[in-house]
């Protein structure tokens, strides 16, 4: 099958394209070639800037299409007017922060997507994202022809979409470094500060996990919108950081949870403990329901095996991280708050 993966060098593209490379799948892979340009030497790679420069895409017919890496939908409606419907059934990936921030656990796909005050604006921030990946899904579903989004399927105007929503990303290859960083912070063992409110809901998908279900989607095997997310609701941080702790923790692990409001008021940020959704709204998109995907082939696998491989793979491959509090500012906060 020719498949064409927007993106597929970094984190979740890399995963995408590893999985279809062991399928036997026929790739064509676009992308500016600025990270891991190295990277799968055996398929097509096609140089350009999706947000300037598709020229690379003026020729070539595909199956399918997997979009990893929209966020405006300018880039969506462009992307399918440089294909002009050479590119099969398309899978676009987007995130649980396409919805209102007044989502409740356990919602599902129908729930209310954000909205921006400025349809228009084009600067991707913290306030502004969420808006635009709902932006970005509509202009995949009318740019390739969808007449509806539920289902997934276009009708006689265009070609099956898909839309994939996923809570936080884990895995090898994390650039972001989140998930990550907790994982080996707990493995260095000691006094760990620990951020309330530990109830807070909590959800992640393996990236390998969410490759496998995008390459079913774009396989034919099943079509619509769905959440990629595990575990189940309820499901809080607090055990996520308990999971984490018995997959590596040494005996030594301590967790010390400090209040938010004090946190927030001594400077700490969600950079200094990522993942950490603090009191703000919004706390239920990561407790979504994926038993849409779940029925449609979904099978993440056990949270303490991510945990495990995410470690091992940062043994083999040390890294500096681009979050986290480092160890002197960790104890200053223990000692002055905990």
């Amino acid at each position: 099958m020719r498949i064409l993966v927007i993106g597929g060098t970094q984190f979740v593209g890399r995963h995408i394209v590893e999985a279809a490379v062991a399928a036997g799948d026929e790739l064509t892979l676009f992308h500016r070639g600025r990270t891991n340009p190295h990277l799968f030497p055996e398929v097509e790679h096609r140089l350009g800037d999706r947000d300037s420069d598709l020229s690379a895409l003026a020729t070539g017919e595909w199956d399918a299409t997997i979009d990893c890496s929209a966020y405006l939908p300018r880039q969506v409606r462009d992307l399918a007017a440089a294909l002009g419907g050479r590119g099969g059934r398309l899978v676009h990936i987007s995130s649980v922060s396409a919805y209102d921030q007044s989502v409740q656990p356990g919602f599902h796909e129908d729930a209310p997507l954000a909205r921006l005050r400025d349809p228009g604006v084009e600067s991707v921030t913290d306030e502004t994202y969420g808006g635009l990946k709902a932006l970005c899904e509509e202009a995949a579903w009318a740019a390739f022809g969808a007449t509806r989004a539920d289902g997934g399927l276009s009708g006689d105007r265009g070609v099956p979409v898909s839309v994939v929503r996923p809570t936080y990303v884990a895995g090898p290859f994390d650039h972001t470094g989140r998930f990550t960083w907790w994982v080996e912070r707990i493995a260095r063992g000691g006094r760990i500060l620990a951020p309330e409110p530990r109830d807070n809901p909590f959800q992640v998908i393996d990236a390998r996990d969410l490759a496998d279900f995008v390459l079913l989607l774009a396989h034919g095997r099943a079509a619509g919108t769905f959440h990629i997310a595990s575990p189940a609701p309820p499901f809080a941080f607090a055990d996520f950081l308990k999971a984490v702790v018995d997959a590596v923790g040494p005996p030594d692990c301590e967790l010390v949870w400090l209040d938010s409001d004090v946190l927030s008021s001594k400077g700490v940020t969600a950079r200094d403990l990522p993942l950490w959704e603090g009191r703000g709204p919004g706390g239920g998109m990561l407790a979504a329901d994926a038993s849409r995907a779940l029925a449609a082939g979904l099978r993440p696998r056990p949270l303490a095996r991510t945990i495990l491989d995410v470690h091992q793979h940062e043994l083999a491959h040390p890294r500096p991280l681009p979050v986290g509090l480092d160890a002197a500012r960790e104890r200053e906060l223990i000692n002055l708050l905990g």
